[in-house]
């Protein structure tokens, strides 16, 4: 699903990369060699590179193995595609997740961004991130849930289409009546527009229900249908697509 040269005229889905692996092992591998090598040509050209990075159970193993690359971490500012509505130190936060699987080994001495702190109000916590973005992201680990979100933005949320259309990177979405959500209803999400910079843009997916779903997502373009597909129609990088059973 890859296609060489520029990306001018290629319809969206063809500016796809997928690789399968054979186990866990060889894919947290594979996506930290990835990313790495992404950040240190990010570092190579800038003063400092920004890393977004997205929660859930998937990537744990692939973020707990480029937290030991020998890279300069000190430049480099670490990030979320989106939050829920809680508390940075909460177990069910994606700050949690970042911090225990990243943010050790040598990669502690990197900056991290919570987007969600105590006493900040949901509308600063939009603010304080857009401010940040002003930083352009270098690097974007995004997932896919088994419903077709991605990020914060879930199939027939209210507001989906104000989400997607929004010039500010980061949006308060109200994801009430998803069950892809859970209990987590009130969260911050990256739209397409703080995407849309980011020079190396990554999917990690496992599992065979991930897999079906994924041909579904590159079967069309619409993502109020299905918003993963804004990881691949935003223009911009092509999507490298790792997957594993």
């Amino acid at each position: 699903m890859s296609a060489p040269g520029g990306d001018a005229g290629i319809p969206p889905r063809e500016r796809v990369e997928f690789q399968a692996f054979q186990d866990a092992t060889q894919w947290a591998w594979a996506a930290a060699v990835t990313l790495s090598a992404a950040l240190r040509r990010a570092l190579e050209v800038e003063p400092r590179a920004r890393l977004l990075l997205s929660g859930g159970h998937t990537p744990g193993a692939a973020y707990a193995a480029l937290a030991r690359a020998p890279l300069d971490w000190s430049r480099v500012d670490v990030a979320l595609v989106d939050e829920r509505w809680l508390l940075p130190d909460d177990p069910d936060s994606n700050a949690r997740l970042v911090r225990a699987s990243l943010l050790a080994d040598r990669a502690a001495a990197a900056r991290f961004e919570a987007i969600t702190r105590a006493g900040r109000s949901i509308e600063e916590a939009v603010d304080i991130a857009n401010m940040h973005a002003a930083h352009l992201a270098s690097v974007v680990v995004l997932g896919m849930g088994e419903d077709g979100h991605v990020a914060s933005l879930f199939p027939k949320m209210i507001g989906l289409a104000d989400a997607l259309a929004s010039r500010r990177p980061y949006v308060a979405v109200d994801a009430t009546g998803c069950p892809g959500a859970g209990p987590w209803t009130r969260r911050v999400s990256l739209t397409p527009a703080g995407l849309a910079p980011a020079r190396t843009r990554l999917l990690l997916i496992r599992g065979a229900r991930k897999r079906e779903l994924l041909d579904q997502v590159l079967a069309g373009d619409d993502p109020l249908e299905l918003p993963a597909r804004i990881a691949f129609t935003t223009p911009g990088a092509r999507l490298r697509i790792l997957w594993c059973p």
